[in-house]
């Protein structure tokens, strides 16, 4: 919001003081004038509460797509891995890997769904 359209304390005592000088017959305008000022600092908020809500929508919506991506490739290097570390009986190294696997997964979906 603009310095200029910042609506605070100050506005209301322009306002107030614009009525003690010009009198009673030109209170319509000095609230029009307002209250226009207001519907557009109002607009302007809402503008942003949609466009933010729309951005994380659609980031949660396009990780969804990454995730199932590295799920595939995920799948298809942890076969030959396996394959591999279990024909030569190293167990244990299969096991890190598939930890390695798992945990770089987990936290791709974690990352995704927190915004």
């Amino acid at each position: 919001m603009s310095r200029e359209e910042d609506l605070g304390h100050r506005d209301i005592e322009a306002a107030l003081e614009a009525r003690r000088e010009l009198g009673a017959r030109y209170d319509a305008e000095l609230v029009e004038g307002f209250a226009e000022r207001i519907e557009r600092a109002v607009d302007r908020r809402v503008a942003d509460q949609v466009a933010l809500a729309q951005r994380r929508t659609s980031a949660v919506g396009d990780a969804g797509g990454r995730q199932l991506a590295l799920g595939i490739v995920s799948l298809v290097a942890f076969i030959p891995i396996s394959i591999a570390l279990g024909v030569n009986g190293q167990f244990l190294a299969l096991l890190v890997t598939l930890a390695g696997i798992v945990g770089v997964n987990l936290a791709h979906a974690w990352q995704s769904r927190n915004p």
